[in-house]
């Protein structure tokens, strides 16, 4: 998640945007799609990002996410070491969702699923199938860019991958906080010790950076390219295969076909 997928946009009247580095809508505002907040169709109507949005196909993702599908991802925690065991919840994660309507309700039944598989795709790889928290030696790292004086990064905090996407960057952590409602820069080992809140953090990163793209048809890769672009065009090969390969899998389980574009 070192990454954070820069969204041209194109301007849809009224309305402030809000990016990944920046802003977020208040309670009764949608995000749009491009990043707008706003109450009209153009931010509440498809390809809502969050808020009190209207354009849901009636999908209920914990249908989906059932405790077989969930802990069919957990199934490996019992080996030594694995910190994540007893951390990851389904009923946290389901109960995060409600703070991000529109995950998984855009398009059709099997865009929702396609959606789901591709989000717990990505958890699976970045966490080793939910057993670790952290980065794997990323306590050594800050991961502090003053280049957002709107998050500036608290004395002698690290903001290194933590939770299910492994949330990284000041930016991040601020934003996700001001989202979710936890203090990211001053407090982001809560991403870690906080089975909620580590479910919000990592929904929010989807939301902000993944959900626009894959909705509007670029394909699974185009989350890859979100998620941590130094990965494609060669950079990390069996990185990009084995986050396809999860992704296969899990549309597999919930009986929907991957689509096009896997790779980036």
């Amino acid at each position: 998640m070192k990454n954070l997928l820069t969204l041209f946009i194109i301007l849809l009247g009224a309305g402030k945007w809000v990016s990944a580095q920046t802003y977020s809508c208040r309670a009764n505002e949608c995000c749009s799609i491009y990043g707008y907040c706003g109450t009209g169709h153009d931010h509440c109507g498809p390809n809502c990002q969050s808020g009190p949005c209207t354009g849901s196909n009636g999908v209920k993702v914990g249908d989906i996410v059932t405790d077989a599908f969930f802990n069919g991802i957990i199934a490996n925690q019992d080996r030594p070491n694995c910190a994540g065991k007893g951390f990851y919840a389904r009923s946290r994660f389901v109960e995060a969702l409600a703070r991000y309507s529109s995950f998984g309700t855009i398009g059709s039944a099997d865009d929702s699923r396609r959606e789901i598989a591709a989000f717990f795709a990505h958890v699976a790889h970045e966490t080793e199938k939910m057993c670790f928290i952290e980065e794997n030696g990323g306590q050594s790292n800050i991961y502090c860019n003053t280049t957002y004086p709107e998050w500036p990064c608290a004395a002698n905090k690290r903001y290194y991958g933590r939770g299910p996407l492994q949330l990284t960057w000041n930016y991040n952590y601020g934003g996700a906080g001001k989202d979710a409602g936890f203090n990211g820069l001053n407090n982001p080992e809560i991403v870690g010790t906080d089975p909620l809140i580590t479910f919000k953090a990592s929904l929010w990163f989807w939301m902000q950076n993944c959900h626009a793209p894959f909705v509007s048809g670029q394909g699974f890769g185009a989350t890859i390219r979100a998620i941590n672009s130094r990965e494609c065009n060669g950079g990390n090969t069996a990185a990009v295969t084995s986050r396809v390969n999860y992704y296969r899998d899990y549309c597999n389980r919930l009986g929907v076909n991957p689509g096009a574009n896997l790779q980036c």
